[in-house]
């Protein structure tokens, strides 16, 4: 049984002991108080903490004789050497936030700003969330008193919770430096493979072995790319004899629906799919299975008895791994969707089974130098080590999509980076076309994208289930998904690295008290932020409305060209086909350049760079070919010059032998100034390379560039972006706009007039406009004025 590689001992250096207590400074900000009155502390790694042989910050100790104060440049610990009491233990805070609120004593809330949770199960909105470790108070805590321990030899045991053990992180509004913190002491979240973040196809439905391969096909025909094949339950026999219980459990293929399942993984295997199945384990082995010959004859059990599922047992997780999924795995499964629903409770007090599956799941699946995967529910602190998470079964709904957004950031404040939502809704609600198309959009910013749906016949998540112009929308994301992958995969290195994919806007600006009154809005890797849709478009405008904020500089829409000026509060207006995706100036962000890409496993031959113009840029696209060896990585970099207006793609640095021997590189400029012409070089030398001129974007190509080149695109000093046409735009508005052809008429007329702002804007008030089509105006108007 492979184990987790732990280093559960802190340096002695970094420990202050007394009797019945022990106080270990982890980081500047981190520090972890135990307190157990017979003085037997705990060393060995826990579910949360797998690491606390950190390097020794400063510290100093002031012992007073009735209290203890260690101080580091973050903190100052005040405490009376007994049991932890509100008196007698505190943590004041430094730096960053105001005294008044920034001091922290044993008992009290902490008033983080929330984790995650465990599963979205039937939820039709909210749901409330664990504790993180991000406050606006500058504190949080983890309680690590009843957590698992792992032994040396990578068994499991619970603790009873009578030693407390705390971990309180006290990093002011350094939110990103307090999950960094977590990862220290709990382990970096892994590096997903790269096929991981394509698109996934998910269906509670009983299909056939050519049923599920024509499907696949028809996906491929209409041009959209998938990752992942997941097979759920009705892979395995799901119609038993009621004597062996229920048919939710089961390891065995239907072969009625599968008679040759080699043949069926290895076809989709041959189509690029990865495949994944889904188990409910919890009835255990019963003796109909095609495995329970195996399983009986390991674990001792005889005549026909069911090996009963206890996770509290070595022998029985040891044959579950090798016998059960092992021998599925030869066949072709690639990683297992474990879809736990019994609870949080096992035969041995403290072990919660989900966690146990989760953590030897992933184990053996990252065995002999794999990447390690797995598909399930979130099982508290430590759980960012084991992904992928299945968030549930939520309810298909306007408010169901609302809180996805912000369930899916907030779950960084405990390093939960990588969610996989039920796209479009798993059950209930009614079939909407808006409504999948805006979910759809969110799965294209999301970490991992996961179309499913449940058994109903009618909750269908095929693009052309849907309308015409519903279709059209979701396979144009549903492409840019896959041509996301090589920004995706640079940000999957640095997730790996310490920094999720999708983080709250407090991150960035912490300091900023709109970034934390706009839960639904997320930056989305180094160069983006996201304000997704998740309310419906009015009749009228026929655009939906979404509230935000935008940070101070210049901003460009990706999808729409529109350029902003920030530092302010607005409300977008978006028609179907768009969602707000902005990007800085200065952003550089790496796409494939094929309309439809290939296998998400591929390295893309061509590379487009999305650029907006306006700052200094920087961008490392970090590229492999699966190995998770440092050695088989590449790296390019990549720069904007804003004041001599020259972009640079340098040599790739690395194993360049994983990239195509030659590559097409586009360089694609957003909303640029049409009077600029790019001039294009290979290694100093000026080529000649093909211009395109469509809606503001200005992009230019060249061909056959080897790893080892240097590229340089120059557009003249200090490139600006574009003025928004705002005559034209408002024209495409008005024209959609569900309202009377004559005030659509006087309405363009004072929208398109050159007289001044606000003239225009008290004239268009007088009109009475429809207050939709009046609020979609005005920001068009104040976008950048």
């Amino acid at each position: 049984m492979r184990t987790l590689d732990t280093h559960p001992v802190a340096d002695p250096r970094a420990v202050v002991t007394g009797d019945g207590y022990r106080i270990t400074v982890l980081t500047d900000g981190l520090v972890r108080l135990e307190h157990a009155p017979d003085g037997r502390f705990e060393d060995r790694a826990s579910a949360f903490a797998v690491n606390r042989a950190l390097p020794v910050p400063d510290f100093q100790v002031v012992d007073t004789g009735t209290h203890l104060e260690v101080v580091t440049r973050r903190f100052r610990l005040t405490y009376d050497k007994g049991p932890f009491t509100t008196s007698g233990l505190s943590v004041a805070v430094g730096g960053n936030v105001s005294a008044y609120h920034s001091v922290w004593r044993y008992g009290e809330p902490t008033g983080d700003l929330g984790g995650t949770a465990r599963t979205l199960d039937e939820i039709d909105g909210r749901v409330a969330l664990e504790p993180g470790v991000v406050s606006r108070r500058g504190f949080a805590v983890v309680d690590d008193s009843r957590s698992p321990v792992l032994e040396a030899d990578g068994w499991v045991t619970p603790r009873d919770g009578t030693r407390q053990d705390l971990y309180v992180f006290a990093y002011g509004l350094d939110h990103a430096d307090a999950v960094r913190a977590l990862y220290a002491v709990s382990g970096a979240p892994p590096l997903l493979p790269r096929w991981a973040l394509g698109t996934w196809w998910s269906r509670f439905h009983r299909y056939t072995a050519d049923s599920y391969l024509a499907l696949m096909d028809r996906f491929r025909d209409a041009g959209i790319p998938l990752s992942v094949a997941v097979i759920d339950m009705d892979w395995h026999l799901t119609d038993v004899d009621p004597r062996h219980g229920s048919g939710w459990t089961g390891y065995t293929w239907d072969r009625a629906l599968f008679p040759d399942p080699d043949a069926f993984l290895a076809e989709l295997h041959r189509r690029g799919l990865r495949v994944t199945l889904n188990v409910h384990p919890a009835d255990g082995v019963r003796s109909f299975e095609d495995s329970y010959p195996a399983m009986a004859a390991a674990l001792g059990v005889s005549d026909g008895e069911p090996v009963a599922f206890d996770v509290t047992n070595r022998e029985f997780v040891t044959a579950y791994l090798e016998i059960l999924h092992r021998g599925l795995e030869a066949q072709g499964v690639d990683f297992w969707w474990i879809d736990w629903q019994s609870g949080a409770h096992s035969r041995l007090a403290g072990l919660d089974p989900l966690w146990m599956l989760n953590h030897f799941h992933w184990l053996d699946n990252a065995r002999d130098d794999r990447p390690g995967l797995i598909l399930s529910r979130y099982a508290g602190p430590g759980s960012h080590r084991y992904p992928i998470g299945f968030s549930g079964d939520a309810v298909v709904s306007w408010a169901s999509l609302a809180f996805q957004p912000e369930f899916t950031a907030t779950a960084a404040n405990v390093g939960y980076g990588w969610w996989s939502h039920d796209i479009g809704g798993h059950m209930h609600g009614v079939k909407d076309d808006e409504l999948a198309t805006r979910w759809v959009q969110l799965g294209t910013f999301s970490p991992v994208l996961r179309l499913h749906s449940s058994a109903n016949a009618f909750g269908t998540k095929e693009p052309w289930s849907f309308g015409l112009e519903a279709e059209r929308v979701q396979t144009q994301f549903l492409r840019l998904r896959h041509r996301l992958l090589p920004y995706l995969h640079t940000m999957n290195h640095r997730a790996h690295a310490g920094a999720a994919l999708v983080e709250p806007l407090y991150y960035r600006w912490p300091h900023a008290t709109q970034a934390y009154e706009h839960p639904t809005q997320f930056t989305f890797g180094t160069q983006l932020v996201v304000a997704p849709v998740v309310q419906p478009a009015s009749r009228t405008s026929r655009l939906a409305r979404v509230p935000a904020w935008l940070p101070a500089g210049t901003w460009v829409d990706v999808l729409t060209g529109l350029v902003y000026d920030g530092d302010r509060e607005l409300a977008f207006h978006r028609p179907l086909e768009a969602l707000p995706v902005l990007a800085p100036a200065g952003a550089i962000v790496p796409l494939d350049g094929a309309a439809v890409p290939g296998a998400a496993s591929d390295l893309p031959e061509h590379v487009e760079l999305l650029v907006a113009a306006g700052a200094d840029g920087a961008f490392e696209l970090v590229e492999d070919a699966g190995s998770r060896d440092p050695a088989g990585i590449v790296r390019t970099a990549i720069t904007f010059d804003q004041a001599a207006g020259r972009l640079t793609v340098r040599p790739a640095e690395g194993a360049t032998e994983v990239l195509p021997p030659r590559r097409t590189w586009t360089f694609t400029f957003l909303s640029l100034d049409p009077g600029r012409a790019p001039a294009v070089a290979v290694d100093g030398v000026t080529v000649d390379a093909q211009e395109s001129r469509q809606d503001g974007r200005v992009s230019v190509t060249v061909a056959d560039a080897e790893p080892g080149a240097a590229l340089t695109v120059d557009l003249g000093p200090a490139p600006d972006l574009a003025p928004n046409d705002v005559p034209a735009r408002s024209f495409a508005l008005l024209d959609a706009a569900q309202i009377e052809l004559d005030v659509k008429e006087r309405a363009h007329a004072v929208v398109a007039s050159d007289r001044p702002l606000h003239v225009r804007l008290s004239s268009l008030t007088a009109l009475a406009v429809d207050p939709d089509v009046h609020a979609a105006l005005e920001e068009l108007m104040l976008a950048r004025p």
